[in-house]
Formats: structure tokens, sequence, C-alpha cells
């Protein structure tokens, strides 16, 4: 069976600085997918580039078999591959409802956009009490909701979550989470990045270790989750 998504020897420099270092992994569509690790391990550089933001100095990506390293943003998210960035990159100035509309950008289909609109209110229901209110003016918990709900307005078969948890209160956190299981749930495949290992490992199915640019250990979620050596390093245990 073909993997939804396939990195092969995935380089990625800025100038003379290599931050991802021959990384190769695949995620099949449903799965939930992590990567952890430190800062500076190589994390959000190697979803920059799955989505387009950044291109590879080598290796590639696959996407439903087609290669997508290097094509421009809105060709990846034109093929099913959304990306919900670390710090959230929301419209502050514009609304929660204007910022919602541009993830759905390239759709020309007014009654599924409407429909979807709706879900994320129903998904993330202060967002809809508050939908013509400047996004600015949220706190970063609920950006980080509104910014999920952008990516998934393109409908995306692919998508990628990089540090949802990052700055938000245990409470919020667990808010997303829950988010992340009940898309899981519905099927969507889903990428995500993590800080928060104990979070990440508990609801994916499978997990990468991530380390001044490489792999240094993958496995099943529930087996990295008991590793001694990753509950040492990433989950604050002696």
């Amino acid at each position: 069976m073909m993997a939804l998504l396939e990195i092969d020897d995935l380089h990625v420099a800025y100038g003379k600085v290599e931050a991802v270092k021959g990384v190769s992994f695949s995620v099949e569509a449903g799965q939930v997918v992590t990567l952890i690790g430190t800062n500076g391990a190589g994390k959000t550089s190697t979803m920059r580039t799955l989505s387009g933001l950044l291109k590879p100095a080598a290796g590639q990506v696959l996407f439903d078999g087609e290669r997508i390293d290097g094509r421009p943003a809105h060709e990846i998210v034109a093929l099913g591959l959304a990306h919900s960035p670390e710090g959230r990159r929301i419209f502050p100035r514009m609304t929660i409802e204007e910022n919602l509309l541009l993830g759905a950008y390239l759709r020309r289909d007014g009654d599924g956009i409407d429909k979807d609109v709706a879900r994320a209110y129903d998904m993330f229901p202060v967002l809809g009490e508050r939908r013509g209110q400047a996004a600015g003016t949220l706190s970063g918990g609920e950006q980080q909701m509104l910014a999920m709900g952008r990516a998934l307005m393109s409908r995306p078969r692919l998508l990628l979550l990089d540090e949802p948890s990052m700055g938000l209160s245990p409470i919020m956190t667990r808010q997303v989470m829950t988010t992340v299981a009940e898309l899981r749930r519905e099927g969507m495949t889903i990428l995500i990045v993590e800080q928060n290992a104990l979070a990440a490992l508990a609801l994916a199915d499978h997990g990468h270790v991530m380390e001044t640019g490489r792999l240094v250990l993958s496995g099943p979620a529930s087996e990295l989750l008991h590793d001694e050596e990753v509950r040492k390093a990433y989950l604050g245990e002696d």
C-alpha cells in the first residue's frame, strides 16, 4: 500500500547551515504521526518544506505518489495538504470569519464553504460567538483554534500541525489535543510537530524523534511513550 506522504532523504539548509540532514519517513492515510524533539531539531523546517514554504536542498517529497518538493505552496494546498503553522500566523486585523474564509481561497463551491465555516464554529464554539471580532484580540488558545479551523477550510487530505500547544495553558492544550483526537476519529490524516511529547505520543499511531536535523528514533507511538530514553529526554522523567 502506497503511503499518502513519503519523505526520502530530505535535506533543508539556510545558506551553509543544514537544518535537516537526510530525513526519511512516511505517513499512511488515516494515521496520526508525530515528530518530537527539542528546539532546533529541524522539525519546523521539515514541516515548512512539506508545505512548500521552503525548498529542499536535496531529497524528495511525494504526496499520494506525486512529487511535490519545490512546488509552490498554493499548488500543494490545491493537492490536499494544509499547514497550520508554528505561531498560528493568523491575520490580526481581519475578523475571525475573514481568516477562516482565507483558508478556502482556492475553492469555488460557495455552499460547501458555508457548510465548512459552520463546521468550524461547531468545532470551536467560541469562534462562532465572536465571528465578527478582530482575530488579533483573541487569546493564544483561541488563535490556535482559528489557525486549525482555517487550515481545515481547504478540506485537506493531510493536515500539518506545527506546535499547536505552544504557549498555551494546560486547559487550552487539552482542548486543542481533544480536537486533534476528534479529527483522528473522523479519519483525518495528521502530521503533528509538538514539544509536548507526552500529549503527542498519546494521540499518535507512529512517532519519530529528531535531534540536530536527523531522525534518531522511530516506532509505534505507544512504544516510544514507554521507551526509557525518550521518557528521560522528552517527558522530564529521571
